[in-house]
């Protein structure tokens, strides 16, 4: 953690995922007693995601991390109802969680122009304030990025998920010989030649389960993400045997490549609640060692390969959706029968 005067944020290299900022709306604007004129609001501070942007862009465009929303118009003889004061707007990326200074959640910005309110504008002077304004709302608030990572490294504890992370990436987790090492999600950034980044987090399960063998575990994590969420099981998986360098490694991954070519096979051998209901399939098998580095290159080239083929695919399901809708539109608009100026218009041109 790293603390610069008002600003609380955590870094990555140059990434940052939280901030802490300091808004306040603006004061309303005085009343006039002799005419019961009443003073404008104080402007609103808002929070509003904008694509393409980044909290370090935000902190270095904004170093003093203040936000006041303009004071609203007094009341006067020839504006007796004052204009409202001018709102601030904080411009945030998409995927933004706000808290406050308790850590109650105040919102969540998913989209694009989404926005909330975090400092309210006082009131203008009116009658029921003997026609004195009200000051803004005063708020500490603090932006959280919800990271999602582009890869994520799942395993049962003291699998090697950290010394991976470690080898593949300028990550720097906390790596030992004992279960649950790794407290926290870990972030990591492979970097390409091309400058291609990715970005891959790790995540542990359950470390109550005895020996076993290494197709005994993807049965076994399988389960588990059908379990915790069965969209994880569609999506593309690549299976990273580690460990390489230990004695036997050899054979017992020519073991396994035979029991994943028909997994069904050997599925009998599992309790019925330990069974998933469908089996992975793995794009790349890849036998490497955290320790030796051995396969670490070939596994962050299929890392890559895979995210590109991935990514080619959704482009390709997007651009179909488009050609679809434009031409649903056109058949409607085509279908539309002619209005009575366009009737009267060609029998004018005819004429």
């Amino acid at each position: 953690m790293v603390r610069c005067s008002c600003v609380l944020f955590r870094k990555y290299g140059n990434f940052i995922d939280n901030l802490r900022l300091f808004t306040k709306g603006g004061s309303g604007g005085m009343g006039y007693p002799r005419l019961g004129g009443e003073g404008g609001k104080g402007g609103d501070v808002w929070v509003v995601a904008r694509n393409r942007m980044t909290l370090k862009q935000l902190k270095d465009k904004y170093p003093q991390k203040r936000f006041v929303a303009g004071v609203g118009a007094n009341s006067k003889v020839s504006a007796l109802k004052g204009s409202k004061g001018e709102d601030c707007e904080i411009p945030v990326p998409v995927g933004i969680s706000v808290t406050d200074e308790n850590g109650k959640i105040i919102g969540e910005l998913n989209k694009e122009n989404d926005r909330i309110l975090v400092a309210e504008g006082g009131l203008g002077g009116k009658l029921l304030t003997n026609f004195l304004p009200l000051k803004g709302q005063r708020r500490i608030i603090h932006l959280d990025l919800k990271v999602i990572a582009d890869v994520g490294l799942v395993g049962f504890p003291n699998a090697g998920k950290s010394s991976l992370l470690s080898c593949v990436s300028h990550a720097k987790p906390a790596i030992a010989d004992y279960a649950f090492t790794t407290l926290k999600p870990e972030l990591g950034k492979i970097m390409y030649r091309d400058f291609k980044q990715v970005d891959i987090s790790g995540f542990q399960l359950s470390s109550h389960t005895q020996y076993r063998t290494a197709f005994e575990t993807i049965i076994l994590l399988t389960k588990e993400l059908e379990l915790y969420k069965e969209e994880l099981q569609t999506k593309p998986a690549l299976l990273a045997v580690n460990k390489m360098d230990l004695p036997d490694a050899q054979s017992k991954f020519h073991e396994l490549m035979n029991q994943l070519q028909n997994p069904k096979d050997f599925l009998h051998l599992f309790g019925k609640n330990m069974t998933p209901e469908r089996t992975v399939g793995f794009q790349h098998i890849i036998p490497i060692s955290a320790v030796t580095g051995e396969g670490i290159e070939e596994l962050k080239n299929c890392i890559r390969k895979s995210l590109d083929e991935q990514a080619n695919q959704e482009n390709d399901a997007h651009h179909k959706k488009q050609l679809l809708n434009l031409w649903i539109s056109d058949t409607v608009s085509s279908s539309e029968p002619p209005s009575k100026h366009a009737v009267t218009t060609s029998k004018m041109d005819i004429i």
